[in-house]
């Protein structure tokens, strides 16, 4: 079911996200300063591209206080727009009961703009 979903994804949409996520990331790594965001929107371009059958976890010992700083840095810089536009594509998509796995997938996507520092994409 998960290829499915993931072809799916892939045709209707998810291509084009992860797509703008890499030019994102692209185009923040051109800055030394950008590097770690950079970094991130790779991660998000990764679950962008192939999310069903993955999730995302916070890193029991990450550097928590390095990780708060960027993760609010990252939320006025853009993470807020990110996350804003993820969960109202997941509203959009869980209207219909037809939409739901795709709605659920904006969301934990959501959840990664949100705060990507300290968290994991694993496998399920």
């Amino acid at each position: 079911m998960k290829s499915i979903g993931n072809i799916i994804w892939l045709i209707f949409g998810g291509i084009f996200i992860a797509i703008e996520y890499l030019i994102s990331s692209l185009l923040l790594m051109i800055t030394i300063i950008g590097i770690p965001f950079g970094l991130q929107t790779l991660k998000l371009a990764g679950l962008a591209l192939w999310p069903f059958g993955k999730e995302t976890r916070v890193i029991e010992n990450s550097n928590g206080g390095l990780s708060l700083i960027m993760n609010i840095i990252w939320f006025f810089v853009g993470g807020f727009w990110i996350f804003v536009t993820h969960f109202l594509f997941g509203i959009l998509f869980a209207i219909t009961i037809i939409g739901y796995p795709w709605a659920r997938q904006h969301f934990k996507l959501a959840t990664l703009a949100l705060t990507p520092f300290g968290r994991e994409i694993i496998e399920r």
